[in-house]
């Protein structure tokens, strides 16, 4: 029997409204200056508690934002050119603008996006807030409630940038994906908040049915949790399409892990963004990727299934439907039960968006 786990690994954790008798993870962060070298995958934990992945500096960052204030409206974002807005309120302009992710705090509904002003070793990492009513605002990172988790084994070299390509906040871990400097590069870590250190994390095997091998080289792109019976998993995709469902109890240090391939997507493609959520009763995972629009991944079955293990041509697996109308999204993450805010790329620059879940 399959029992959901929202999107942003969510609703029991970070619906935010925590009772008198939990902890205060606030309480467990100092006051400091946080100097990003690099702003990449985002997520919500607690109480307002904002992850920020810096790959560059291979660093996880907790940083409190104040932001728990419940939501005075029902407004969901809609912001044209969000790209050229972003440029003229940090005094750029939009061709020097890179959005790398987005995250949207479940409390107030404020969305959050890791962007980079400027191109290669000179650009600045800047975190970026939107309102409900579309309102931006720069987050200040100067004399913030902070913690920082520096993972000691990551990547170097080229492999740097992919030190952190994923992360999510899980029930008192924040599971982080990326490549490491360890036999099997592919490495997920489970490293618990509030932080003491980053572990070495867990070494990664799938088997790609696209390639007609087994692969530890390659990270998770993107993941989500899910709840297969009693067990929290991640759903992991990877380049070209390999969708792997892997159990978080497995992510233990030092552990190497066989993840089941539980659908081909298609090559020549790369995911770039995922969520979990439920229509009529039925689960599903909504993929942004690169190549063959915005995806809706049936779960039926997800949890009997044995795994792919030969080489395919092109899908196999569970399957999907495109979503009819929705080209060039790139990001997107749960808004509310319903919707999903997206970014969404096409020849005037970028938009953000909300969307129903289709």
């Amino acid at each position: 029997m399959l029992h959901r786990v929202n999107a942003l690994v969510v609703l029991a954790v970070l619906a935010g409204q925590a009772s008198a008798a939990d902890t205060n993870l606030t309480d467990s962060l100092t006051s400091e200056t946080v100097t990003l070298k690099s702003a990449g995958p985002l997520a919500f934990g607690p109480q307002g508690i904002l992850f920020i992945g810096d790959p560059q500096a291979a660093t996880i960052y907790a940083v409190d934002t104040s932001d728990r204030s419940a939501p005075e409206s029902t407004d969901r974002p809609k912001i044209d050119g969000i790209d050229g807005q972003i440029a003229s309120m940090l005094g750029s302009e939009a061709k020097q603008i890179r959005i790398n992710d987005l995250a949207v705090n479940p409390i107030s509904g404020t969305t959050y996006l890791s962007v980079a002003r400027g191109r290669g070793a000179d650009a600045t990492p800047v975190i970026v807030r939107v309102s409900r009513a579309g309102k931006l605002s720069e987050m200040g990172l100067k004399d913030v409630k902070s913690a920082k988790a520096p993972i000691t084994n990551a990547a170097d070299g080229k492999g740097r940038q992919e030190a952190i390509t994923h992360l999510a906040y899980l029930k008192g871990r924040v599971i982080v994906a990326g490549l490491s400097n360890e036999d099997w590069a592919s490495t997920l870590r489970a490293i618990p908040f509030p932080f003491s250190e980053a572990n070495k994390g867990a070494g990664v095997q799938i088997y790609h049915g696209a390639h007609g091998r087994f692969e530890t080289a390659s990270p998770v792109r993107v993941f989500a949790a899910y709840k297969i019976g009693d067990e929290d998993t991640l759903l992991a995709a990877y380049q070209c399409t390999p969708l792997v469902k892997i159990p978080v109890s497995q992510l233990k240090p030092g552990e190497k892990v066989k993840g089941i391939t539980v659908a081909e997507l298609g090559n020549r493609n790369r995911p770039l963004s995922m969520i979990v959520y439920q229509k009529g009763g039925k689960d599903y995972v909504l993929m942004a990727n690169s190549s063959r629009g915005l995806m809706k991944i049936k779960l039926d079955g997800v949890d009997k299934i044995e795994g792919i293990t030969s080489k395919i041509d092109d899908k196999a697996g569970l399957t999907y439907d495109t979503i009819k109308g929705k080209s060039g999204v790139r990001k997107l993450n749960t808004f509310d039960t319903d919707h999903a805010v997206v970014l969404v790329e096409n020849k005037g620059g970028w938009n953000l968006e909300t969307i129903e879940l289709p």
